[in-house]
């Protein structure tokens, strides 16, 4: 199929699946599970092909780790499904009720968007995630992945469709763009007759391409600079794991720390103890002059930040450091720096605290807390579509309820408008 028929297929999948009580889609998710476990041989071997490619292309390790499926990631990704069947169906939910002065009753109920477009690159849990949320809600998907995850895609949709068709459910219910020629982003973002949101999933140039070029509502997600500010107050010695796992529990992730904030005051002795902490990773600290001063001669892998550098989501194991003055000039470089997706603040002053998740613009914000927790997993949402960094319809990871919208249903009996 052309990707014009595969849009009209999904709307048509999507019809059938806004009809679905909560029990057949919970079994098609059992299956998709079932058959993961099943086709690990396949699923992997398909993922060693993307990963030998990547390599022989000069991948970075950054997006080789994105890449790549492991036995217990692929564990993960099905536990992840298990959980999605446990979480409960918002699909027909009451959102509020109330009974009118004329006797009507009216209700805003909860139904799936319709057809959601999603455009993504080296993740292929990324695949498994979306197509789960999108079925648990009613949601048919389009689904258009890098070229680099081609195999490992491939084979995953497979999976679903078979899980799918062994359920009695559309299998057009998840497309999968298989052609890698990039014009056909641009026809998904303008296939509005049958596509109802686009999410992209990507770096700064995806966002602003989609943005740019889309006729269909867009959820911008995912890019987004994140800060930890450690306060005066803040208990030095507990601070330093928090940082460590929030810039190395996985350097590669969009929610691992960009860019280390610290209060001018506490600096010339926190700083040295962050570099003995830091001593045996591989972490390069790039500090501003201040910084880079008190960290020069305590730590071997220093550099000089130059223009720019607070502006990256550095994707690997780098790490900007800055000193500041207050909780206020750390918001001010927040609000300058593109901190749209996860900042933490690590302190003991409960004033300074509050300061802080007031001020801070981002869709996710931590007191004393590593910015890693920002996961739709780990938030109890079973899994994520995107994380969302815009401030319309929702914000922070996407789970279930954000893959639906609502109407108004009004009950009443026989009534006509006076």
């Amino acid at each position: 199929m052309n990707l014009e028929q595969q849009a009209q297929a999904a709307q048509q999948a999507s019809f059938q699946l806004a009809t679905l009580s909560s029990a057949q889609k919970n079994r098609a998710l059992m299956a998709i599970a079932d058959e993961l476990a099943i086709a690990k041989h396949e699923i992997l071997t398909a993922n060693a092909k993307d990963m030998s490619a990547a390599r022989a292309a000069g991948t970075n390790e950054a997006m080789l780790d994105r890449l790549l499926l492991t036995e217990e990631r692929l564990r993960g990704i099905i536990e992840d499904v298990r959980k999605v069947v446990s979480l409960a169906d918002p699909v027909g939910s009451s959102i509020d009720s109330r009974t009118l002065e004329n006797g009507m009753r009216l209700t805003r109920r909860r139904v799936p968007l319709g057809v959601i477009g999603v455009i993504y690159e080296a993740r292929p849990n990324v695949t498994i995630d979306i197509a789960t949320l999108c079925l648990k809600t009613g949601n048919a998907c389009i689904l258009r992945g890098g070229k680099e995850t081609l195999h490992s895609n491939l084979e995953l949709v497979r999976v679903i469709k078979q899980a799918l068709r062994s359920t009695g459910l559309p299998e057009d219910a998840v497309q999968y763009i298989e052609n890698p020629d990039r014009a056909l982003i641009s026809e998904l973002l303008k296939a509005d007759r049958y596509v109802d949101m686009i999410i992209p999933r990507g770096g700064q140039h995806l966002q602003q391409l989609c943005k740019e070029q889309s006729t269909i509502p867009v959820i911008i997600g995912g890019f987004g600079i994140s800060h930890g500010f450690v306060d005066a107050s803040a208990d030095q010695k507990r601070a330093l794991p928090v940082i460590k796992n929030a810039k190395l529990h996985r350097p590669a992730a969009c929610n691992a720390l960009d860019t280390l904030l610290v209060h001018q005051e506490i600096a010339p002795e926190f700083l040295p103890k962050l570099a003995a902490f830091l001593e045996d990773s591989e972490l390069e600290l790039i500090a501003e002059p201040k910084a880079h001063a008190l960290l020069e001669g305590y730590y071997p892998r220093l550099a000089a930040a130059v223009e720019g550098d607070f502006d990256r989501e550095w994707l690997g194991p780098q790490l900007g450091v800055k000193l500041v003055a207050d909780v206020d000039e750390a918001l001010m470089h927040l609000r300058e720096h593109n901190a749209s997706h996860s900042d933490t603040i690590l302190t003991n002053d409960l004033g300074n605290a509050e300061r802080f998740i007031n001020g801070a613009g981002s869709a996710a914000v931590y007191v004393n807390a590593s910015t890693r927790f920002t996961d739709g997993a780990q938030f109890g949402l079973g899994a994520e579509v995107a994380v969302s960094t815009q401030k319309l319809h929702a914000r922070g990871p996407m789970g279930l309820e954000a893959l639906t919208s609502y109407k108004w249903v009004g009950e009443a009996n026989y009534l006509s408008r006076d």
